[in-house]
């Protein structure tokens, strides 16, 4: 369980296909206090520590995995944005995000607004009824609040806003046109369409 509140960028250091995906990223987190076990959302996907050194943790990231996340983020240089797994007791400062990719979006375009950067983001069709303004939103596993939601031929658009801050503290601060995120929807939505799709 996560908050979408991210606490460290990490970088790939490096990419080996063996069965899965085994990745080594390079962090800052002081590495003595990450069991081996323990969950890291990377870019919004949780996955499970399986080694570690003084600066680094591996993970390894199933084909599953691979296909069903935004393309280009599992390459050796790719910066990933980390967040440690919820404790008991931690302040909630996001929202409930579960490390669960709901489908992969693609930013349509970024533009300044005041001090902060207006994204529109294109998400797939069968996430429309699941996005809603004013909502929460995952995006590469920084939690967002939806703005405005338009439903058009190529899918939904949906705005969000990064404030300075979180542009700085997440990979947000290189942002391209076409770039694809990985989203996760509000678990709350999740629950209401399950419930009402009977």
């Amino acid at each position: 369980m996560f908050t979408g509140i991210i606490t460290d960028i990490g970088t790939i250091a490096e990419a080996e296909q063996r069965g899965d995906l085994r990745l080594k990223v390079r962090c800052g987190y002081d590495m003595a206090t990450v069991d081996l076990g323990a969950s890291i959302a990377c870019s919004g996907v949780c996955l499970t520590v399986v080694d570690k050194g003084g600066d680094w943790f591996a993970v390894d990231v199933s084909a599953e995995t691979v296909s069903r996340t935004a393309s280009g983020q599992w390459v050796a240089g790719a910066r990933l944005n980390l967040e440690r797994s919820l404790k008991l007791g931690d302040e909630m400062g996001g929202h409930i995000v579960t490390g669960h990719v709901d489908g992969i979006g693609e930013i349509l375009s970024a533009e300044p607004v005041g001090d902060s950067t207006a994204l529109t983001i294109r998400a797939p069709d069968e996430l429309a009824k699941l996005i809603a303004p004013k909502g929460s939103i995952a995006l590469n596993g920084v939690s967002l609040t939806v703005n405005e939601v338009r439903d058009t031929d190529d899918g939904c658009h949906f705005t969000i806003n990064l404030i300075p801050h979180t542009a700085e503290v997440t990979t947000f601060d290189a942002i391209e046109t076409v770039q694809p995120v990985n989203i996760e929807i509000d678990i709350l939505a999740r629950y209401l369409a399950r419930m009402t799709s009977k």
